[in-house]
């Protein structure tokens, strides 16, 4: 019997180490990532993961993105990494000159959109330094790919997101480089990837 309870006490001392450090709980607040996320969903969002490699294509995560207020996150997918070609045309996205075959999306955009002269252009007109984190020429690797340390981020809801099409890129450390937060005391992250849906209890599931 004591094997036994010191087991226990060794199990339910992991879980709380566990659940305190790594695992934490994120509910939705939007209707940004349906169907993937419905609102009030209750999820595990892994803290450990982006302190072990940058964040991934398909990666459902959260950030603090550059339109928030102090201490706000959002949740969205990372389409584009940096390195990546980006382009939105006819509903489609085309990551790297390939269609991306989307079956977690639940319309196609109302948009047409690319990445393109050191800027991302939304239907033909490019986003405003000023107002969206678009980082200056000479953060750039190239004129039409996605610079190191920022993200493109959408929701699965595209024409209801506020997301990467709005207000520029999500970035992984560091101030913004540009846009609402550049001179605020506000830092980029990504504070963990999205794993679970855990309640309500019929929609359990893994995201992906």
């Amino acid at each position: 019997m004591r094997d036994y309870l010191d087991a226990f006490i060794v199990a339910g001392l992991a879980a709380l180490l566990l659940i305190t450090f790594v695992i934490r709980i994120f509910y939705i607040p939007s209707i940004s990532m349906i169907p993937t996320l419905q609102v009030h969903d209750a999820l595990l969002v892994d803290e450990l993961d982006y302190h072990l490699h940058p964040p991934r294509s398909g990666d459902v995560a959260v950030f603090v993105p550059p339109v928030a207020s102090q201490g706000d996150e959002f949740i969205k997918r990372v389409i584009g990494v940096p390195g990546d070609t980006l382009r939105i045309s006819d509903g489609i996205v085309y990551r790297n000159g390939v269609a991306l075959r989307e079956p977690y999306e639940n319309e196609p955009p109302g948009y047409d959109l690319t990445i393109k002269d050191y800027g991302i252009y939304v239907d033909g007109e490019p986003l405003d330094p000023r107002q969206a984190n678009v980082p200056p020429k000479a953060l750039w690797q190239a004129p039409n790919r996605i610079p190191k340390g920022f993200y493109f981020m959408l929701g699965d809801n595209r024409n209801y997101s506020d997301d990467s099409h709005v207000w520029g890129f999500a970035q992984l450390h560091g101030r913004f480089a540009a846009g609402p937060l550049a001179h605020t005391n506000v830092r980029a992250s990504f504070t963990g990837r999205a794993f679970l849906i855990f309640w309500p209890f019929g929609r359990f599931r893994i995201i992906r």
